[in-house]
């Protein structure tokens, strides 16, 4: 298609154009498909709901199970930390070297008792499905989908393999002494080579030839608080828990030189045993959360599939970080959390017309009225950043420069806002006066707030767009006819080529 068509293609969308009619919408380019919604909107939340029937339950039960429990849990709890204290005597707070002689051969098994017996206790019945790998056979061991204090149930089945764990958590009384016993890889959430580290830790171990026990890896985020958790379990009969081991994953050789394919593979083999989709959240979306929190946001606001949306519209933490706070800005004022065509228009400082309702459906990709934070990330690098070059930013500069003495008046923006927007009676003082520090607009001025605000760019290039298609309409001999208009933006390009200053 060429410039003309696609300018048609644009025109043709504008008129008596609706939020969510999807019949005036452009059609989608392939690869946006890639974009879609994850099928679970929040995996990092576990909300249930208890009936009467249930509480009442938990209360007549939890009058004689709970402080039985209780106590066999805090006796079972005090002998394997002393275990783990004899396990760990003498041991560094980093491991360097696996614990080995007769610490290992006498400690390990009693703890991994003492795991069974603990769980017993709460009232877990536990039932394994499949063979255990060696740490020779698999030095790998990936627990998943881990989401409550309790997934611990599987490490003990797996024989108590070392874990990967926060640092914070070897600094609990009681229990860290015991986590410390089972040699866990440390990872720190505020260092930023931590990731690194602990990949190479990992990588370490896995390549000792069993000299270090397996490695589990397991992450959660947000549900029941360790406290309503127990109470929750110790107060009914028992709990049925299975465990089961898939095959040993070996990766391909294509795998073996893209580890990110090779945890897909991982990932999609553990999810269909399960029968559950796949996201691509990650911890990062978690820090987004709490960010959108603080924002006076909804939480869920911030989630954005951030190792999809960062990988595929290369975009980094700290930009996606700078993207929540101009969506709050936004949205601060709804419902929600979303923007609406009005709180879009009122940020744009523009009134809602046909332009800005196109603009608008091209950033609500499931056509429900509105903008979340995830559509409006993935609109700015897929809409509006591609619009928003140095080269657009010249040329729309010029269009809105009529007189051509390379500085922007209020009333010239006016003039070309009302013939873009198609509002005639249009007020851009407000915007204006956000862009100029004076009474104009110089061209480094236009260009900073250019690539501040994206957003604009799809406006320009759309009116752009319209007037080539109206060159391109004209008669030849007029297409022809050489424009003698100097390029003031950027003179050094002036012999090179000539302006596309509008003609109208």
């Amino acid at each position: 298609m060429n410039r003309c068509a696609d300018a048609r293609a644009v025109a043709a969308t504008v008129p008596g154009a609706d939020v969510g009619n999807a019949g005036l919408r452009p059609p989608m380019v392939p690869r946006q498909a890639s974009f879609f919604p994850p099928p679970v909107l929040n995996p990092f939340v576990q909300q249930t709901r208890l009936g009467v029937a249930r509480r009442i339950q938990i209360f007549f039960l939890g009058i004689i199970l709970l402080p039985i429990r209780a106590l066999l849990v805090a006796i079972i709890l005090l002998l394997s930390w002393s275990l783990a204290a004899i396990s760990t005597a003498c041991c560094p707070e980093k491991l360097t070297h696996p614990i080995t002689g007769w610490k290992r051969k006498i400690t390990h098994p009693v703890l991994k008792f003492l795991g069974h017996a603990m769980f017993f206790s709460m009232g877990f019945v536990v039932t394994v499905k499949g063979k255990i790998a060696t740490p020779l056979e698999a030095p790998i061991f990936v627990v998943a989908p881990h989401s409550t204090f309790f997934d611990g149930i599987a490490c003990v089945a797996a024989g108590l393999p070392s874990i990967v764990s926060r640092n914070e958590n070897v600094q609990v009384p009681l229990v860290g002494r015991i986590l410390r016993a089972l040699q866990p890889v440390l990872v720190s959430r505020v260092d930023p080579d931590s990731r690194k580290n602990t990949i190479n830790e990992i990588i370490r171990r896995a390549t000792s030839g069993g000299e270090w026990p397996q490695d589990t890896v397991t992450w959660t985020w947000q549900g029941y608080t360790f406290i309503q958790l127990c109470v929750l379990t110790w107060c009914q009969p028992f709990t049925r828990v299975e465990v089961e081991f898939m095959p040993v994953q070996v990766p391909s050789d294509e795998e073996r030189c893209d580890p990110v394919l090779f945890a897909s593979t991982i990932r999609n083999v553990m999810a269909e045993a399960l029968k559950i989709p796949v996201t691509d959240h990650t911890y990062e979306d978690c820090r987004l959360m709490i960010s959108a929190g603080q924002l006076t946001l909804p939480m869920e606001a911030g989630l954005v599939e951030f190792t999809k949306i960062s990988r595929k519209l290369k975009l980094d933490w700290d930009g996606i970080r700078k993207h929540l706070d101009e969506y709050a800005a936004i949205a601060s004022s709804s419902k929600g959390g979303r923007i609406g065509i009005e709180e879009f228009a009122e940020y744009l400082k523009l009134p809602v017309s046909d332009v800005l309702r196109q603009l608008f459906a091209l950033f609500d990709r499931n056509h429900d009225g509105s903008i979340d934070f995830r559509e409006y990330v993935i609109g700015l690098a897929v809409l509006c950043n591609p619009a928003n070059t140095e080269e657009i930013i010249q040329v729309a500069f010029k269009l809105f420069d009529v007189d051509e003495d390379g500085f922007i008046t209020e009333e010239e923006f006016s003039t070309i806002l009302q013939a873009s927007l198609g509002v005639p009676d249009l007020d851009v003082s407000g915007l204006f006066k956000e862009i100029a520090q004076g009474d104009s607009v110089s061209y480094e001025e236009f260009k900073s707030f250019a690539l501040k605000h994206p957003e604009y760019a799809k406006i320009f290039t759309t009116y752009l767009d319209l007037q080539t298609c109206h060159v391109f309409s004209l008669p030849k001999e007029v297409q022809a006819t050489p424009s003698v208009v100097s390029n003031k933006v950027s003179p050094e390009s002036h012999e090179e080529s000539t302006s596309d200053k509008k003609d109208d």
